[in-house]
């Protein structure tokens, strides 16, 4: 009984400690500015985050079949999608160079020390966190042609 209740306190004191440091955690932009994560998924409009990496075929996959749909996303959904990075700091510039080449408009973030990926539970790329209103909507790990329909399901159905 003793070991349960040590488990479970340390349980409940571990998941405040990841949320208190979600909200704390600080990214830098592709232009070099300090976005605060905890003011991104307080939003009064869905977000999403999108973990990627630049050796990942299917995280570019995603944010590809995410780019031919997220205009009209935006103007129906008011979503915001962050494409968080997990590059190491030497490899920000392939990041760029993609965002250049595909001509993707997300918001791009940079996680080089896989802080917000640790802080989500996030295991592996691609992977995406949706957020509205302060409180996760959706999670979902790798990408198949047609997951981008079934996320936009999601956020539809949570902001009615």
């Amino acid at each position: 009984m003793k070991l349960f209740f040590l488990f479970f306190t340390f349980f409940i004191a571990s998941a405040s400690f990841s949320q208190e440091s979600l909200t704390q955690l600080k990214l830098k932009d592709a232009k070099g500015n300090v976005v605060q994560i905890g003011e991104v998924i307080q939003s009064q409009k869905p977000v999403i985050i999108s973990f990627w990496a630049t050796w990942c075929a299917p995280c570019i996959q995603e944010l590809e079949a995410i780019h031919e749909v997220y205009e009209d996303w935006q103007k129906e959904t008011k979503v915001t999608l962050y494409a968080v990075c997990i590059d190491d700091a030497r490899s920000q510039f392939k990041a760029k160079s993609i965002y250049k080449i595909k001509g993707l408009k997300y918001e791009v973030l940079y996680d080089a020390n896989q802080d917000l990926k640790r802080a989500l539970n996030v295991a592996n790329v691609p992977n995406l966190v949706v957020y509205f209103n302060g409180k996760e909507i959706y999670k979902h790990s790798g990408y198949s042609p047609g997951s981008e329909d079934v996320l936009y399901k999601k956020i539809k159905e949570a902001i009615k």
